[in-house]
């Protein structure tokens, strides 16, 4: 006879002794039933800690499937940018019926976060922080941290306010640490602290925390009160975001924005079909080229031959040329004022390529077909080599002066636009050489 919950022991036993980023990656692995039976073997501490770093899809999963008690005591616990985030992807009458639960605190705390707009840094800090006067002395403010710091967002980037709650300054833990007891605040503190405002882009926020190598950043609103520490966790999960829509659209497929295995196949098929649908509509371009110099090809059938090839190098000329921007432009590398730059710097380095695979082609082509035909494929393939490579920088750079994500032109995009420009070269200079058609 079996003893009951025996099938369960090896994986409570498992779940035990498991570090917590491994159960929740397991977690995340499992089917919804499955999930939340083995969540409820989690003792109740290290139900908390797994809780707090899945994502919010399977948050609200866990949340729909567990007792009341369960949930309050799981999502009263949260961090409240943690919980604004959750809430942000769960419907309204459950978010209504989770927040009534909490205690008015954190309900007050959640509800600040939620009246920013999503994308802003507002959304993403913690309003709970310590916040040091700079007229205490060290010791004073080593004793306000050890008093207040188990119950605020950070102790290692502590931000200096004036009696107005004004932000006049930042120092981290190690300036106390180090400094004499008997200084005072403004003397060890950096009194040209970077900040953000409430309503700024959480990419922009996350870049800053990035670029200036910082543990916190404080968010101050339009008075330049100080309202939250936007931390760097929380920009290392905006950063992660960002770059994994970059990396869809720039593979012609819109940002699934939840992970693959929680969303249906229709949801799958249904990012990725515009994309498909456009492409292929442009990708008449093409063909219409085909069709205009089908006399050509019908008075010399071996230029067809080549056409795969230019298609191919061109193609991914252009690819490589718009990844290498997109990219650059996105870790701000790039600006708009460097457009002429980067034209110039794409057009030689597309020359380069251009010379480097005609001259390693041109010798077989001249065997096999003649000086002529060479002389057609390897001057093609210089020219498009550096018309693809201006063309995929131009495009990034045309779509961020328009107002549109430079990630949106994706190579694909940029590899049918050069596909059909990179044929027009092709018989234009076919025509020159051969005096055909």
């Amino acid at each position: 006879m079996v003893e009951p919950g025996a099938e369960t022991k090896p994986l409570q036993e498992w779940l035990s002794q498991a570090d917590t980023v491994e159960v929740v990656r397991e977690l995340q692995h499992l089917e919804p039933i499955e999930r939340a039976a083995a969540f409820r073997l989690l003792s109740k501490e290290a139900a908390r800690e797994v809780f707090e770093q899945l994502e919010p899809v399977y948050q609200e999963e866990l949340v729909q499937s567990l007792r009341e008690d369960q949930v309050r005591e799981l999502v009263e616990s949260m961090e409240p940018d943690d919980r604004a985030r959750l809430f942000g992807e769960m419907p309204a009458a459950v978010v209504q019926r989770v927040l009534a639960g909490l205690s008015q605190h954190e309900q007050d705390m959640t509800g600040l976060l939620l009246g920013y707009p999503a994308e802003s840094a507002g959304r993403i800090m913690n309003p709970e922080f310590l916040a040091l006067r700079a007229g205490m002395s060290v010791q004073e403010a080593l004793a306000a941290v050890r008093r207040r710091g188990p119950d605020v967002a950070t102790v290692y980037a502590i931000p200096v306010t004036d009696e107005h709650g004004r932000l006049i300054g930042m120092l981290e833990l190690e300036d106390l640490v180090f400094a004499e007891p008997d200084e005072r605040i403004d003397q060890v503190m950096d009194d040209e602290p970077h900040r953000v405002h409430t309503k700024q882009d959480q990419e922009e926020v996350a870049r800053l925390l990035q670029a200036a190598d910082l543990l916190a950043v404080p968010v101050v609103d339009s008075e330049e009160r100080l309202v939250g520490l936007v931390t760097v966790d929380d920009a290392m999960d905006v950063l992660a975001n960002e770059e994994g829509e970059d990396l869809a659209r720039a593979g012609a497929s819109e940002p699934l924005g939840r992970p693959y295995l929680s969303v249906s196949i229709f949801q799958v098929a249904h990012s990725r079909v515009v994309w498909l649908m456009l492409l292929a509509i442009a990708a008449t371009l093409t063909v219409n080229v085909l069709s205009a110099f089908e006399g050509m090809l019908d008075q010399i059938v071996s230029l067809s031959l080549f056409i795969p090839l230019l298609i191919g190098v061109g193609g991914n000329c252009g690819a490589q040329s718009a990844t290498t921007v997109i990219r650059a432009m996105a870790i701000d590398e790039l600006r708009g004022r460097d457009f002429l730059r980067v034209i110039y710097r794409e057009a030689r380095v597309g020359l380069l390529l251009g010379l480097t695979v005609a001259a390693i082609g041109l010798a077989p082509v001249w065997l096999l077909f003649g000086r002529s035909l060479a002389a057609v494929v390897g001057l093609t393939l210089i020219a498009v080599c550096t018309l693809a490579s201006v063309v995929g920088a131009t495009m990034p750079l045309v779509a961020e002066r328009i107002h549109i994500d430079p990630a949106v032109v994706s190579a694909p995009a940029v590899t049918t636009v050069v596909d059909a420009a990179g044929l027009l070269v092709y018989f234009a200079i076919a025509r020159a050489i051969l005096a055909v058609y």
